[in-house]
């Protein structure tokens, strides 16, 4: 009991061994394949309610009411003591341009042209990229490159803004939305499964080690029926 009350509720003693973040998908419905027919909705409105569901806390009325505007480019660094409530900066979804569900309220899925949301899991104190934004890329994992022909990334060029770190726990930090980057894949071949892996890219960040397939990079399959 008497080491326990050493400990702090806010922030953990040693984090020198904190692995490098993991990554996972939204939607994420059942298991890592996202398979639909787009001439049959109710194939693909499950992901498409899914991802509202999930986006709701990225509303722009409610970023606006509960978090600020914060400075593009820079880590947002909060002193004072740790037991202090932290501010968060606003993440809104009207970011995610043709991903947000605003304009197409199918997020691409009734095209076949499906929306994906990558988000990076949370550290506290971590700030990745050391400096530069990490930046997140696709490829086919195995089999045809040409497979995947096109894919577009929001928000700006597919990369998590230095502003939203370092986060500082749930306790202090409890308004803090995780940002998000938007995949849209906009030209996968169809009828067929097309295992896709997307990838953290900067300084700090890995995404090679075979024994786990959620650090740094996530592997998907993605099945398109017309």
């Amino acid at each position: 009991y008497v080491m326990l009350l050493t400990l702090s509720p806010y922030t953990p003693r040693y984090r020198d061994r904190v692995s490098p973040p993991g990554v996972m998908i939204r939607p994420y419905l059942n298991g890592f394949t996202i398979a639909f027919n787009v001439s049959q909705p109710n194939t693909w409105q499950p992901y498409v309610d899914s991802m509202h569901h999930f986006l709701a806390a990225y509303d722009d009325k409610v970023q606006e009411e509960k978090n600020i505007e914060c400075v593009s480019g820079q880590y947002f660094i909060q002193g004072g003591n740790e037991s202090e409530e932290k501010k968060a900066c606003q993440f809104k979804r009207s970011l995610l341009q043709n991903c947000s569900g605003i304009e197409d309220p199918t997020f691409g899925y009734s095209k076949g042209q499906p929306c994906i949301l990558l988000k990076m899991n949370r550290i506290i104190g971590y700030r990745p990229g050391a400096g530069v934004p990490v930046s997140v890329d696709c490829k086919v994992q195995k089999g045809n490159d040409s497979d995947l022909r096109s894919v577009d990334f929001y928000p700006g060029n597919g990369t998590f803004d230095l502003m939203y770190y370092p986060y500082y726990g749930k306790f202090t930090h409890v308004n803090y939305t995780s940002p998000l980057v938007a995949m849209h894949f906009t030209d996968v071949k169809r009828n067929c499964l097309v295992p896709i892996q997307c990838s953290l890219n900067g300084k700090g960040i890995i995404n090679n080690v075979n024994s786990d397939r959620f650090q740094g990079r996530i592997i998907f399959t993605l099945n398109i029926g017309k």
